[in-house]
């Protein structure tokens, strides 16, 4: 083997017998405290979601889209959300926000109590 790769991250269960099955070799630790193992699925989020965005086929979106829907239902099952209680939270969501059926690009607004998930981009005038 040509040295170590430090990852430092939540991987699946499935992973280590990946790297045995290629030869490799592997150091991991069980998350056993809730709050780590939550921040962890949350930095998971961000890592899958990344990789969503980047895909360019079909087949690459919907396993993409499969990998955060794991981690996703991982975080909803660890902070005890039950299906009904997620789509009480969908139905308000689109409520309040609206979906994207119309699909509405934001150049600009002027300045309101608005509050977006998202930095603003540009020089503020």
């Amino acid at each position: 083997m040509s040295g170590r790769v430090y990852y430092n991250k939540l991987i699946r269960d499935g992973i280590p017998k990946k790297i045995e099955n290629n030869g490799g070799e592997y150091e991991v630790r069980p998350v056993i405290d809730d709050a780590e193992f939550q921040l962890e699925l949350l930095k998971k989020v961000k890592e899958e979601a990344g990789a969503l965005s980047s895909v360019r086929t079909r087949e690459e979106f919907l396993s993409e889209y499969a990998d955060l829907m794991v981690v996703l239902d991982t975080l909803t099952q660890l902070l005890e959300f039950s299906p009904a209680d997620i789509k009480t939270a969908l139905t308000e969501n689109l409520e309040k926000k609206g979906g994207f059926k119309e699909r509405l690009f934001l150049h600009w607004s002027s300045r309101t109590d608005y509050k977006s998930n998202e930095t603003p981009q540009g020089i503020k005038s």
